[in-house]
């Protein structure tokens, strides 16, 4: 059984993923829900190659192969689309650190279970998880690139747009949730305090990977960075 704390974190992103609210214009039937859902995919790609800026209702047209009335139909005023494109976003966001979370604790949990109480024993836990966090952030740079870049774009987005700023706080959460959580399992003192600290950096490395490429990625240096944050937090 789930402990309540993972349940939390579980339950916060699905009622995040539950929750978003869109702003354009429902669709009525089957095909012409297929039809909003190519023009949300095209902005989104758009954004992602190009920058918010470039989201117009002309591109994105031409980008998801339907007509200009198409686009104007369903968001009336290019704001709507880049909102609900964000939404949409952070619905599948949710949705996919739901299932995270979900498979990770059970993991975390075994190899918390195997410590013998010993310094050693800790610091060779503190080394492994350090480890997992630098394939972490490799894996979500060589399959989740574009993630990573509409979650830049989105943040960025808030910074001069309020109609988003509800979003990024729902996002946040469900990333902070979690890896409470994970401190929590580990026996931490301030869980609470932990999380933010090793989410911003990773979140760094991630915003570092996307800049310099993974090919420039330096292994060691985060490496280095993650184990010398999990020994402090071990109390190594």
């Amino acid at each position: 059984m789930p402990s309540p704390a993972h349940d939390s974190a579980t339950r916060v992103a699905n009622t995040v993923a539950e929750s978003v609210q869109y702003q354009g214009r429902k669709a009525s039937r089957q095909g012409s829900e297929q039809r909003r859902q190519a023009i949300l995919d095209a902005a989104m790609r758009i954004i992602v190659r190009d920058g918010v800026r470039a989201v117009r209702h002309r591109s994105v047209a031409a980008e998801a192969e339907v007509p200009l009335s198409a686009t104007t139909y369903y968001f009336k005023h290019i704001d709507d689309l880049i909102t609900d494109t964000f939404a949409q976003f952070v619905e599948r966001s949710a949705a996919y650190m739901a299932a995270f979370w979900t498979n990770t604790e059970g993991l975390l949990q075994e190899q918390v279970g195997k410590l013998d109480g010993s310094v050693e024993a800790r610091r060779g836990l503190a080394d492994e998880i350090a480890r997992l966090a630098v394939e972490y952030v490799r894996h979500q740079l060589l399959t989740r690139r574009d993630h990573l870049l509409a979650e830049q774009a989105f943040q960025q987005e808030a910074l001069i747009n309020p109609r988003l700023h509800e979003l990024v706080r729902a996002y946040r959460s469900i990333l902070l949730q979690g890896v409470t959580r994970f401190f929590e399992v580990l026996g931490s003192q301030q869980p609470e305090q932990d999380a933010p600290l090793l989410t911003g950096i990773i979140v760094q490395m991630e915003y570092q990977g996307l800049l310099d490429g993974i090919d420039h990625l330096d292994n060691q240096g985060m490496l280095t960075i993650l184990k010398r944050y999990m020994h402090l937090v071990l109390g190594l």
